[in-house]
């Protein structure tokens, strides 16, 4: 090997180089073709009991995951290298190609979408109707409520049925849906891939493809990974938006990417207050005030009116459900759920009378954090795409997904949004921060915007449970003493409110269906006691075998907002209870 081979700089990689590769390029792509072998087996297992052609074709790309390792490891030139990337994106898209043909009915999302797109074509109303049906099938979760209820209508912008529509032929189920948030997975992979530079492009194919959690948010149907999709441009090289002062076709196509994502999902309006502040930063640093501005305006312009674009037809015929349909998910009250700060009441302890605290908290750290930004950007700009998402660690739905499914933007900053790029940007300085004292300033200044969220999460995870409640009197089955039919509370409200709770029995992480009230007042008023009799959803809860399994007994309610949990012992006997 020749000394300019071993001191060739990963930078100067290019496709073109006939140089041999850098080795971080080397073990990238190993690492990318190794992701593939994440969840393809389970596929071939599924595929190879009734669907033998897919299960060939699922043996190839093994074939290909094996020799692209060797050639991975073997090529002697960067061009080759470059090629070998090419075929682990293919190999990937096949992979989630056949994955999707054997699981493609989708989920809730999925079914809702495609719903909403056959309701759509046929002239009906998408907003503010429910379809309870939908949600009969085996895999479609319900979404319980906190007030009792569950939510059976469409809680997204309309940009996904729009693009499910012409799909309606595909079948009944969710398969349109899934297919076009597949299609769309399978576009954005590409796009990043394409937009990166050829060095690191192994890493979008492991990012979006490779560990396969972005392939099943598609195939259940989450219109997110439209969002996602369309996030990809607009993120890939952001700060470099409107350099010179001028969008070009480039930069318009961008802001509309943008606006477009916003019309397909919600989780796009937290990261685009991040992006269009970082613009203007970047720009102010570059061009001044005035100009930044207009640039941040021509932004905000292309990007509304492709926003308004996708949904006029919804403006026009539906307005009021329109809007209360794509604000649903801050509005509709879910109950508490996820792997955030709200475990702590929901498992740690028995309850909060102040879980609407959770939601105050994560809109203020989203507040905060936005102004942390701005007042940081030359430091934090990089993390533009990643920010957004700390909020939801505090809100009362903290589901991982809402961090994982936008991964693939982290990916595309780390590569192309480098600190560099924010040297010369634009940071507001108050006095008090630029004095001899600046450094205490800036750690009181941090303290002071950080503190309200802290102070509210604090406050919801502190509360205690406002019921107690014990249990008095089980009816069983008479055939199975291991078998609940009817089921007898006594419950105490130690608090001063009225309370109208809901209860259900849960003996895992999830959230059951709420059990019926047979006997007893819907509303416990403040300080008062009451005996409810309650019966399983489906006329019949089944006691675990385990003894140590645990069995919590939940009680929503929605005005105030609180959770009352307590663990009971059931046994398997009717000797007891």
């Amino acid at each position: 090997m020749t000394p300019d081979r071993r001191t060739q700089s990963a930078v100067s990689a290019a496709p073109g180089d006939t140089g041999a590769p850098a080795q971080w390029h080397r073990v990238l792509t190993v690492l990318a073709d190794i992701s593939l072998f994440i969840g393809t087996r389970s596929i071939w297992t599924q595929a190879a009991t009734h669907h033998l052609v897919l299960a060939a074709a699922i043996s190839v790309c093994y074939v290909s995951i094996l020799v692209s390792g060797v050639l991975a490891l073997t090529v002697r030139r960067t061009r080759s290298l470059a090629r070998l990337d090419l075929v682990v994106l293919v190999t990937a898209v096949a992979l989630a190609l056949c994955a999707w043909a054997l699981n493609h009915n989708g989920g809730d999302e999925g079914a809702l979408t495609t719903q909403a797109a056959r309701e759509l074509v046929a002239g009906h109303a998408v907003y503010g109707q429910p379809w309870p049906w939908l949600f009969h099938g085996t895999g479609i979760a319900l979404t319980p409520t906190i007030g009792g209820s569950y939510d059976y209508t469409y809680g997204y912008p309309p940009l996904a049925p729009l693009l499910t529509a012409p799909l309606l032929w595909l079948g009944h189920h969710g398969a349109p849906a899934t297919a076009v948030c597949t299609g769309a997975l399978i576009a954005g992979t590409i796009a990043l891939w394409r937009m990166l530079p050829a060095p690191w492009r192994s890493a979008a194919t492991m990012a979006c493809l490779g560990f396969g959690f972005l392939s099943t948010y598609a195939r259940v149907g989450y219109p997110a990974v439209i969002a996602l999709a369309l996030l990809i441009p607009a993120a890939v090289r952001w700060p470099r938006i409107g350099q010179g002062g001028r969008l070009g076709a480039a930069g318009i196509a961008r802001a509309a990417c943008l606006g477009a994502a916003c019309a397909a999902q919600q989780l796009p309006w937290f990261v685009t207050p991040f992006l269009l502040a970082g613009v203007y930063a970047v720009r102010r640093g570059e061009l001044g005030g005035r100009a930044a501005g207009l640039v941040v305006l021509r932004i905000t312009g292309v990007a509304l009116t492709v926003w308004l674009l996708i949904n006029t037809y919804f403006i026009v015929s539906e307005p009021g459900r329109w809007l209360a349909g794509i604000a649903l998910p801050l509005t509709q009250g879910a109950v508490v759920h996820g792997q955030g700060l709200v475990d702590i009441t929901l498992y740690y302890t028995n309850g909060s009378d102040r879980i609407d605290w959770y939601s105050h908290a994560s809109m203020l750290l989203a507040a905060a954090l936005l102004a942390l930004f701005v007042l940081f950007v030359r430091r934090l700009g990089p993390a533009a795409t990643v920010l957004p998402w700390l909020a939801f660690y505090l809100a009362t739905r903290s589901q991982d997904g809402y961090y994982l499914m936008m991964t693939p933007l982290w990916l595309a900053a780390a590569v192309t949004a480098p600190l560099s790029e924010f040297e010369r940007a634009w940071q507001p300085r108050p006095a008090f921060l630029t004095g001899p004292r600046r450094r205490p300033a800036l750690v009181a200044t941090i303290a002071l915007l950080l503190a309200p969220a802290l102070a509210s999460a604090a406050l919801a995870a502190s509360g205690g449970p406002p019921l107690r409640m014990e249990v008095t009197a089980l009816r069983r089955t008479g055939k199975s003493a291991a078998v609940v039919r009817e089921m007898t509370l006594r419950v105490v409200n130690t608090g001063s409110a009225a309370l109208t709770p809901h209860y259900t029995l849960t003996t895992g992480q999830g959230m059951s269906m709420y059990w019926l009230l047979v006997r007893g007042p819907a509303t416990i008023p403040g300080h008062g006691t009451a005996s409810v009799e309650l019966r399983p959803p489906n006329g019949r809860f089944g006691i675990p075998t385990k003894p140590s399994t645990r069995i919590r007994l939940r009680a929503f309610t929605a005005d105030p907002q609180t959770l009352s949990s307590q663990d009971v012992r059931l046994r398997r006997t009717a000797t007891g209870r």
